[in-house]
């Protein structure tokens, strides 16, 4: 099969993803940065000179930084602890403790906050345990938005980073020791520079999630964040431009962090001659006392780290909590009023629609962008990986804002004020559009080419190729794939909050967050056992694509 022939087929897809691309991703950055700089038609800095001026903005962008810096900072330190006892020794338990690190995962951080802020209100459970009164939310809820944010964060820079260790050559440590390096100056020296790329890959991902994070901090209460001063400027976006300010200042920020990245990386080789293997003797097996210390310490930090999921357990199933530690009755009702609410009844059924129609652009973008890169030898071909990995970095405020006024048009299906249903579909798939490209890409490295030489040496069409050789011998993958983004989608925060304009057209996190701000009896108990529900379907799409791709899966939370 001569990789390098353009078929008409090959064509249309180049033009088809050029245009959905294009008119999808590009066209609303386009569009933000002309509202941000462009005037009667003359370029000007004066709405940024303005937003420079105003103590609001300032003080909004800098919480950001520190929230953002602190996430990172936090969940580096956590992460690479981690990542070095996982890769380096055996242990009893290993394997559990592992998958209990990664639980974080399978719930938003605004969720968590419904649950947290009964354990760290003044007057809530932890307060109450200890007798004491301090606010540990701190600042206004800098500090709850911080711990929320980097106990949800840190699997994945501990993704990134282990995967990058997994592929330290062990020789090379060995070597070091044998030449009397300490333990310490062989990590400094040798492991840490040789894991760089996972771990710039992973920090920016951290990095602009937290500094753009929208639920968490609104949950709090902390509106003094850019994401949330964002989000108040929505109602007058085609009058106020400093919404368009503050959301290219989060553009350029994305773009300068990737370049930066990219540009320092590619200072330094990073090659070994061997990729080593981190299994079998190159790990050291853990016993008695320092086995049992090390287990100690994971079950606590876990414990710790899963306090969020189990706040938002008892609070859903809390028949009443007031002025108490723990519910001092518990119920099942509240997730019999998931299935009763109007509004949660309405929500779900919104968030399967969207989810699933998202899913299946997914699969088909998915499919033929990995195909494009993998198996045809395309011009460009790296240009268009790059482009659709970027969603994974490029924060979804950026994208749901860029569309709510980008497609401020009078055609009702297109235009979110009045049905946000195509554009609610299009944000989904385009911020879940890497997990099943990356899970497809994986799937067609695995599989040999000659099938398909076969098949067409043997008359058939490059089409009946793909459709009977090819997607049969990746579907595990992209099964993996589909369902991950539709679970992410059925939790999307920042495209929900902005987008979902309506209350007919809210989808779950929507309706999660319209239901804490009520003052109906229950529910906030009631926005908790959705959100348990969320993260049910979360933990089976994980375990689902755990199990197909493997080691592979860390490969789908990268930006780079």
């Amino acid at each position: 099969m001569n990789r390098r022939t353009f078929t008409p087929g090959t064509v249309a897809l180049l033009v088809g993803l050029a245009a959905f691309l294009g008119i999808f991703l590009v066209y609303p950055a386009g569009y933000i940065l002309r509202g941000a700089l462009v005037v009667d038609g003359r370029w000007t800095w004066d709405f940024f000179r303005l937003a420079l001026q105003s103590p609001l903005i300032r003080g909004a962008l800098l919480n950001s930084f520190l929230l953002a810096v602190a996430v990172t900072a936090l969940t580096t330190m956590l992460a690479l602890p981690l990542a070095h006892v996982f890769t380096r020794y055996a242990f009893r338990g290993k394997t559990v403790l592992s998958a209990l690190l990664l639980v974080p995962m399978i719930m938003p951080p605004f969720v968590g906050a419904i649950g947290m802020r009964q354990f760290l209100a003044r007057y809530g459970s932890v307060n109450l345990l200890f007798g004491t009164h301090v606010d540990w939310l701190g600042a206004g809820g800098f500090w709850g938005v911080m711990l929320l944010q980097t106990l949800n964060l840190y699997p994945i820079m501990f993704l990134n980073l282990s995967a990058a260790m997994a592929n330290v050559d062990p020789t090379l440590r060995e070597s070091a020791e044998n030449l009397g390096a300490s333990a310490w100056r062989v990590f400094r020296t040798v492991t840490l520079p040789l894991v760089a790329p996972g771990y710039f890959a992973g920090a920016i991902i951290v990095f602009v999630w937290a500094f753009t994070d929208l639920g968490t901090p609104l949950m709090f209460g902390f509106n003094r964040v850019v994401a949330v001063q964002i989000f108040d400027r929505v109602t007058d976006v085609g009058t106020n431009p400093m919404g368009y300010v503050l959301v290219c200042v989060v553009l350029v920020l994305t773009v300068v962090l990737f370049l930066l990245s990219k540009r320092l990386l590619a200072t330094r080789r990073y090659e070994m001659l061997a990729r080593g293997h981190t299994g079998g003797a190159a790990e050291k097996v853990l016993t008695g006392r320092a086995a049992w210390l090390l287990q100690a310490g994971l079950v606590a930090f876990i414990g710790v780290a899963l306090l969020p999921h189990l706040s938002v357990v008892l609070e859903s199933v809390a028949g009443k909590w007031f002025f108490s530690v723990l519910p001092e009755a518990l119920t099942g009702r509240h997730y019999v009023d998931v299935f009763t609410h109007p509004l949660t009844l309405s929500g779900m059924r919104n968030s399967l629609f969207y989810s699933s129609l998202s899913a299946g652009v997914d699969l088909v973008l998915g499919v033929a962008i990995a195909y494009l890169v993998v198996r045809k030898q395309i011009p460009g071909a790296s240009v268009l990986d790059v482009l659709a990995m970027l969603p994974l970095a490029l924060p979804g405020l950026v994208l749901a804002f860029g569309y709510l006024s980008g497609f401020n048009v009078k055609v009702d299906w297109l235009n979110p004020r009045t049905n946000p249903t195509v554009l609610l579909v299009v944000a989904y798939s385009v911020r879940r559009l890497p997990y099943i490209v990356r899970s497809a890409y994986a799937g067609f490295q695995q599989t040999s080419v000659t099938l398909e030489e076969a098949s067409l040496n043997l008359g058939a069409s490059q089409w009946r190729t793909l459709r009977k050789i090819t997607i049969p011998l990746v579907m595990a993958n992209l099964v993996a794939g589909t369902i991950l983004t539709f679970s992410y989608a059925m939790l999307e925060v920042s495209d929900s909050l902005i987008l979902a304009m309506r209350e007919k057209f809210y989808p779950v996190t929507k309706t999660i967050y319209a239901l804490v701000g009520r003052i109906e009896p229950n529910a906030v108990s009631v926005a908790s056992a959705l959100g348990v529900l969320g993260m049910i379907l979360l933990t089976v799409s994980l375990l689902v694509a755990s199990k197909t791709l493997g080691k592979k899966l860390g490969q789908l939370f990268r930006a780079s």
